[in-house]
């Protein structure tokens, strides 16, 4: 007995001796205030937690459970948020940090169609490669509805003909361009040759009005793509050297728009 008030006052007594009072009974839930010596160890805390807790109702068996309010800020808009121009609030949108910015894209392709209008020096500033994927893809799949399976063709073409224009250009040039824009430039340039693949659907290329749209559409992106090289690398003195392996790498394009090149060894 005496030990168990004994315990009882040790409790009672250290309770008093940190928190400087007694819990009082029946609240269920109470949060101390520091005492006044309590300030210089903590100078930012608080006196107690701001919040709702809902009701003080006790538990009992069988009873209604306390009810817990609080307020959870939902971001306006649902998911397709993050793919729209604004996205979430502190956040990029999900099109942004992939790189796919359409409004340059679109300023690339009316830069590649009206290639007499002139070239801003600074449009490659933001070289992307969506706009050059999506037309190498087009331009495939075009050929594959017109009868010609070409996309090993294209993408090999691309690739070394990418190499060999980025070699070309460092060593012509003083400044020197990185093999990224030089992709980008290739790929935005292809977009007459795109419209021929689309012609290609509709009416058989393998005569003459198929030469003549292939040899203007080759003349186009070479025009295109060589201004853009020389506005870029102010190459204006070197533009026929520039436009001269351009051209080749373009013919190879219009060869495939016009004629089946796996058509033999599939037939064998």
């Amino acid at each position: 007995m005496w030990q168990d008030s004994a315990s009882q006052y040790s409790a009672s007594s250290s309770h008093s001796q940190y928190y400087g009072q007694t819990p009082q009974q029946g609240v269920p839930l109470q949060f101390y205030a520091p005492g006044p010596d309590q300030g210089q160890f903590y100078p930012g805390s608080r006196s107690s937690l701001e919040g709702n807790m809902g009701a003080h109702v006790p538990i009992g068996r069988g009873g209604p459970a306390p009810a817990f309010g609080g307020n959870i800020q939902q971001q306006p808009g649902g998911w397709w948020t993050a793919f729209g121009t604004g996205g979430f609030e502190g956040e990029p949108p999900l099109l942004e940090e992939l790189g796919i910015n359409f409004s340059h894209i679109r300023a690339k392709s009316m830069t590649v169609l009206n290639p007499l209008r002139g070239v801003d020096e600074r449009i490659m500033d933001d070289a992307d490669l969506a706009g050059p994927l999506l037309f190498f893809f087009c331009f495939g799949v075009l050929l594959l509805l017109s009868g010609k399976p070409q996309f090993g063709y294209i993408y090999g073409f691309g690739l070394l003909g990418s190499i060999s224009i980025y070699t070309l250009l460092n060593l012509m040039s003083e400044n020197g361009i990185d093999a990224y824009r030089v992709v980008s430039v290739l790929g935005y340039c292809l977009l007459p040759m795109v419209g021929v693949g689309a012609i290609s659907v509709v009416v058989t290329l393998d005569g003459i009005l198929g030469y003549v749209l292939s040899l203007l559409s080759i003349i186009w992106c070479t025009f295109s793509a060589s201004g853009i090289f020389v506005a870029v690398l102010r190459m204006s003195d070197q533009r026929l050297l520039v436009a001269y392996p351009v051209a080749l790498l373009y013919g190879c394009f219009g060869l495939l728009s016009v004629f089946n090149v796996g058509a033999g060894s599939t037939a064998r």
